[in-house]
């Protein structure tokens, strides 16, 4: 892929003034508690002094950030509001009157901008499913109708209908697409040109999730945040929106598998979290925006780590642990042009994941049946899976659709059905393994084929938010929930 151009200026830790021993920490950490990362970028004092990426991953690569998308999306209507054509105490069956069930309660009548945005609704529990469950054709209908158990503005609730809801709302007041919007607003005034989107079957943005951007875009985004939404001579975001939206507007309770993430019991803001030290944006499986305003800092991170392990905490608290104190100036930097400056950023340069290990041989042809029993299988049962040796490695054919290319030894790209997939295989013993990355997402797919037994099995590392199948999710146009119009 070609080069993106440069949003940040750059600079080594030690001309920033920053520990490149306490970034060494925090990898440490990382690594020692199996945090999964795709990539890292530091920003201090507005220049980004650490970055890497894990290959296969890259910096010129869009991620998709899951959650962090709402944080996007909150500018987008704090933009609208700025203009005119929103504000915090309009009401969605004003603003949406075709999408207002017949039978819609009183409470469903008073929801406003500011409860969706704060996510104070009402409801107890996210109300994506059942929304969509009761109207799987409209589902800002399907949120009106899922009842509210707690009165509006009460209680905060993390619930991802209500992002939806407002971008369909910043749909209709602006006359334009979500993206679209913030290309024109954002995006385009920022310098970020590949921004990438998730869709509905209708084509409209997911608005709750979806967004693929780089790690720079996202650190880019951290850091207009921290210079109260302006980016160089122009105030893109009124400040005003921003401290709006990112202060505390309600508390939150912990989740009964969350009780010891205290960086998600700080509060919640618009679309943001409160953090013990500032504010950050939060994604599914370990994607997150980190800002601390009091140490000038912005962290973006991209992961594809199980959400059952807390990523994102074991992020924050390496953060708070090692880099806090490297900006403070701990640790001994040293001038510019330290030795532990070299040493950081040869380890940052040389970050990978390793290639399956094993053999190139036998270069046999080999065909097997896929056995879907598995948790978490990309692909159905019965699946015709084939192994065909080409140079420097395999086609792998899964079913009559997916010609995927891996590699011996290094990762090969294809795109099979025009998103890209990255994959790297070898035989062990009689055993083949791959692993394929889908590569603009946390997810990959370990396929393993027993060639004496003629059978295989595919199985993601961590199942998409959005669904199991492998073919959805390499298929261009961007399009992970067909079944919602």
């Amino acid at each position: 892929m070609a080069p993106q151009r440069a949003l940040l200026p750059r600079s080594t830790p030690a001309a920033a003034g920053v520990s490149s021993r306490g970034i060494a920490a925090l990898l440490d950490r990382l690594e020692a508690r199996s945090v999964e990362c795709h990539s890292i970028m530091v920003v201090c004092r507005g220049r980004v002094v650490a970055e890497g990426w894990w290959a296969p991953y890259s910096a010129e690569r869009p991620h998709l950030l899951y959650s962090v998308t709402k944080s996007f999306t909150s500018v987008a209507v704090g933009l609208a509001i700025a203009d005119g054509l929103l504000s915090p105490d309009d009401r969605v069956v004003d603003v949406l009157p075709d999408h207002v069930p017949v039978d819609v309660s009183e409470q469903a009548r008073r929801i406003t901008v500011h409860h969706l945005l704060s996510m104070t609704a009402g409801h107890v529990e996210d109300s994506l499913d059942e929304a969509w469950r009761l109207e799987p054709r409209d589902l800002v209908k399907g949120f009106l109708r899922v009842p509210f158990p707690e009165a509006e503005g009460t209680r905060h609730a993390y619930d991802n209908a209500t992002t939806f809801v407002l971008a369909r709302m910043l749909e209709r007041v602006a006359g334009v697409g979500l993206p679209e919007f913030l290309d024109e607003r954002l995006f385009g005034p920022m310098g970020v040109d590949h921004a990438e989107w998730d869709r509905v079957a209708s084509g409209a943005a997911f608005g709750f999730h979806g967004l693929h951007l780089t790690t720079e875009a996202v650190a880019a985004f951290g850091e207009l945040l921290l210079r109260g939404g302006r980016w160089g001579e122009r105030q893109l975001v009124p400040r005003e929106w921003v401290e709006l939206a990112t202060r505390r507007h309600v508390e939150t309770l912990p989740p009964a598998d969350e009780a010891g993430n205290p960086d998600f019991l700080c509060g919640y803001g618009y679309q943001f979290w409160m953090s013990r030290h500032g504010y950050h944006g939060n994604g599914s499986f370990g994607q997150q925006c980190v800002v601390v305003p009091s140490h000038e800092l912005v962290v973006a991170v991209t992961s594809g780590h199980s959400n059952a392990d807390s990523p994102a905490q074991a992020v924050l608290d390496a953060i708070w642990e090692f880099l806090l104190p490297a900006v403070d100036g701990a640790g001994g930097t040293g001038g510019d042009g330290s030795p532990d400056d070299v040493i950081l950023a040869e380890r940052l340069r040389r970050l990978s994941f390793t290639p399956v290990p094993g053999s190139a041989e036998p270069g046999l042809l080999v065909t097997a049946r896929l056995d879907a029993s598995a948790e978490g299988s990309a692909l159905p049962d019965g699946t015709t899976v084939v192994v065909d040796p080409v140079d420097g490695g395999w086609l792998l054919r899964l079913g009559s659709s997916l010609d995927i290319e891996a590699g011996h030894g290094r990762w090969r790209e294809s795109s099979p059905l025009g998103r890209p997939v990255v994959a790297v295989g070898a035989w062990q013993g009689t055993t083949f393994v791959a692993e394929i990355y889908v590569i603009t997402t946390p997810h990959r797919v370990r396929l393993v084929v027993d060639a004496g037994a003629g059978t295989a099995t595919a199985t993601w590392s961590t199942v998409p938010l959005t669904g199991p199948s492998l073919e959805l999710h390499v298929k261009s146009p961007l399009m992970t929930q067909p079944d919602l119009a």
